[in-house]
């Protein structure tokens, strides 16, 4: 895999981040100890830099992959990914993961499914930039009889409130069961586009991301991602 373009300007701790020497944590840490320069001066937190800058890092050892956490963690429905509200849980209260573990991307509150934990912050921009294309696959139950054409139409895109919103593909499994695979990450795009086919989602759960699956896993548990998984995992987004 091609490393990401960076989008300069940037920020100096997702510069670290995206070219792979720190994560966006540690690249924080890295400049408050002055081992990060931009052109020379030593750099700080509100920093920008452009293609033409030169930055150079000392005193710090590239990470390795195997320093981090990777999980496959089945969010249960009526688990708030993060930032819970009122009485509301999160992923962070409710999973039994080490310290430091974030989820990278999120499910809404009445999805459930497939979602990646980590403590390694260079996976974020890696996995969720819909320019790298990186596939998520659903498992939906609509409330209607799902009728002749609708998977064409999400295909080709189905447009509300002035965004288009597309599938990269749809299999229809039965009256009321269909596999939706999307390649971006818009807010509630799933039941958007079948909102706008005037269809209703009775479930909604996301059984894939890329070559990761939810497998054998109940709501609530979590597997570690080991051996071939792992490798593949990380060979796909590049780390």
């Amino acid at each position: 895999m091609e490393q990401e373009p960076i989008p300069f300007p940037v920020r100096i701790n997702r510069y670290l981040a995206l070219r792979g020497y720190a994560t966006r944590r540690g690249a924080e840490e890295l400049i408050l100890r002055g081992a990060v320069t931009i052109n020379g001066r030593k750099a700080e937190l509100a920093d920008r830099v452009g293609a033409e800058d030169r930055v150079e890092i000392t005193g710090a050892a590239m990470p390795s992959s195997d320093d981090f956490f990777y999980f496959a963690y089945y969010k249960p429905r009526g688990i708030i990914t993060h930032s819970p509200q009122a009485r509301e849980k999160s992923i962070g209260d409710v999973a039994n993961v080490p310290d430091g573990v974030f989820p990278v991307g999120r499910l809404d509150k009445e999805s459930e499914g497939l979602i990646i934990l980590t403590d390694d912050g260079r996976v974020t921009d890696r996995l969720l930039n819909p320019r790298l294309g990186h596939e998520k696959e659903y498992e939906v139950t609509i409330q209607e009889r799902i009728v002749p054409g609708v998977a064409a139409r999400m295909r080709e895109g189905i447009t509300d409130r002035g965004e288009l919103l597309r599938a990269k593909d749809v299999k229809v499994h039965g009256p009321h069961v269909m596999n939706i695979i999307l390649t971006e990450g818009k807010k509630h795009q799933i039941r958007r586009m079948l909102g706008g086919a005037r269809l209703t989602v009775q479930a909604l759960k996301r059984v894939r991301i890329m070559d990761v699956h939810l497998g054998n896993l109940k709501p609530g548990q979590t597997r570690a991602l080991r051996g071939a998984a792992r490798e593949n995992f990380l060979r796909d987004i590049g780390l």
